[in-house]
C-alpha cells in the first residue's frame, strides 16, 4: 500500500502547529499510530549547537507542537538525539541553544541526550555494511517512534530528510567508521542500515526555512515555506528532494533504500502540489570529504582519534563508569580500571556519568583542531 505524502503551506513558524495538523489530518492522523499511555520519541535534528534562526536544527515550534499533539491523544513524548559530536555534552548544549530543549520542556515533555541513555547491540537484517550495530536504547526502548527532520542540502548525500536523521541514534565510533566509507553509495547504504533497525513510524518535515548550498551546517538558510508529514520516511524524502529540484535517485540514502525495498519513487502527493510549492536549492559544492578520493579519506580517517581513559588520581573506584558502559569496555586490572579502545563506543557515557570528574579524553591533532573549528562556528 503506498503512503501519501502531505505537503502544507506555512509560511511562518507562528502558525506551525495548524499546519501539522492539516498535513497530519491529510494522511490519516496520529490517532492511527499512537494509543493511550505510548511513550512517543520524538527525533528532531539536533545536529550542533546552533540558534533556530540558522537553520540547521529542527526549529523548536516544531517540537512543542508536536509535544502537544502527541499529549492531546493521551501519548507520552519524548524528545531526544544525539548532535554531531566531538567533544562530550555537545548534545546537551545544541538541545540547549536550538532552543529544543525549553520547547519541550514547556509542553512537559522528558528531553534526553542519547550520549547518556545508553547503547544496545542489535542485529541488523540484510546489511549492507553493518550486520551489527549499537542503537540508542531510547528508540529501541519507544512504543512509537517519529522522524522531524530538517529541509537541508549535505556535502556527502545531496540532500537530508528523514532517513539520514535516524544517524544520529548511534554512537560517534560507528559515524566514524560510516563517513569513513567516502564514497557517496557505499555511505548511503550504511545510513539504510541504521535506518532499517528502527524504521520511524512517521515523519514531519520541517521545511518552512531549510538549508541550501554546503549543508548540512555550513549552508545557508532558505525559506520554503512548507510543512509535510508521511508514514514513510523514503517516500518523504523523495518528495522532499524534488520539492528542492533533486532527482531522488541522485541522492545515496534515497537510492539505497529504493533498492532494498523501503518507499515509493511515485507516491501519492496530498495537500499542495510539487510544482507549487517547488523552490530550487543550490547544490552542496561536496566539502573535504566530497572533493577528495575515498582512499584519502580512509587513510586520513586513521588520524582522527579520540582515546577516553580513567585518571587514577580522580578516580574513587565506585563503578559508575562500569555500570553505565554499554559496550562493557572498561576493564579492571590489577584493581585498576581501564578503557579498552577496541570496544569503547566513543559515547561518553562514561565521563557524563563520573560523579568525580575522573574520565578524561585525549584527542589527536585532527580531533582538536575540528572541535575548536565547530565550536568556533557555534559561538559566530
Amino acid at each position: 500500500m503506498r503512503s501519501p505524502v502531505s505537503i502544507v503551506c506555512c509560511d511562518d513558524y507562528s502558525r506551525a502547529k495548524e499546519a501539522i495538523i492539516e498535513a497530519l489530518d491529510l494522511i490519516g492522523g496520529l490517532d492511527r499510530i499512537i494509543s493511550s499511555g505510548d511513550r512517543v520519541l520524538l527525533k528532531p535534528n539536533v545536529l550542533a549547537a546552533r540558534t533556530a534562526d540558522e537553520a540547521v536544527t529542527t526549529h523548536p515550534a516544531i517540537i512543542s507542537a508536536m509535544c502537544e499533539l502527541v499529549m492531546d491523544i493521551g501519548g507520552i513524548p519524548v524528545v531526544g538525539d544525539c548532535a554531531g559530536i566531538t567533544w562530550p555534552g555537545i548534545t546537551d548544549e545544541a538541545l540547549d541553544v536550538s532552543g529544543i530543549r525549553d520547547a519541550a520542556s514547556e509542553c512537559g515533555a522528558e528531553v534526553i541526550s542519547f550520549e547518556i541513555a545508553g547503547f544496545s547491540e542489535v542485529t541488523v537484517p540484510d546489511a549492507v555494511h553493518f550486520h551489527s550495530l549499537y542503537l540508542s536504547n531510547v528508540p529501541l526502548e519507544a512504543d512509537v517512534v517519529i522522524s522531524l527532520p530538517k529541509l537541508k542540502t549535505h556535502e556527502l548525500t545531496l540532500y537530508t530528510g528523514a532517513v539520514k536523521n535516524m544517524f544520529g541514534v548511534i554512537p560517534l565510533k560507528t559515524r566514524k567508521q560510516a563517513h569513513l566509507l567516502a564514497d557517496r553509495d557505499r555511505f548511503g547504504d550504511a545510513v539504510v542500515d541504521i535506518y532499517s533497525v528502527r524504521v520511524p513510524h512517521l515523519a514531519i518535515m520541517d521545511g518552512v526555512v531549510g538549508m541550501e548550498g554546503n549543508g548540512p551546517s555550513h549552508g545557508k538558510p532558505r525559506k520554503v515555506g512548507v510543512v509535510m508529514a508521511s508514514y514513510d520516511c523514503v517516500s518523504m524524502d523523495v518528495v522532499a528532494s524534488r520539492l528542492i529540484g533533486f532527482e531522488p535517485m541522485s541522492v545515496p540514502t534515497t537510492a539505497a533504500a529504493i533498492r532494498r525495498g523501503f518507499g515509493d519513487l511515485q507516491p501519492e502527493v496530498v495537500g499542495v502540489a510539487i510544482s507549487e510549492a517547488k523552490v530550487k536549492f543550490e547544490r552542496s559544492t561536496g566539502g573535504i570529504i566530497g572533493r577528495l578520493p575515498p582512499f584519502v579519506v580512509s587513510n586520513l580517517g586513521r588520524f582522527f582519534t579520540i582515546r577516553l581513559y580513567i585518571d587514577l588520581e580522580k578516580c574513587s573506584h565506585c563503578g559508575a563508569c562500569v555500570r553505565n558502559c554499554s559496550a562493557h569496555a572498561i576493564e579492571e586490572n590489577d584493581g585498576v580500571l581501564q578503557i579498552n579502545d577496541d570496544i569503547c563506543l566513543l559515547c561518553y557515557c562514561c565521563r557524563e556519568l563520573c560523579p568525580h570528574d575522573a574520565v578524561d579524553m585525549k584527542r589527536s591533532l585532527i580531533a582538536r583542531s575540528l572541535s575548536f573549528a565547530q565550536r568556533m562556528l557555534a559561538r559566530r
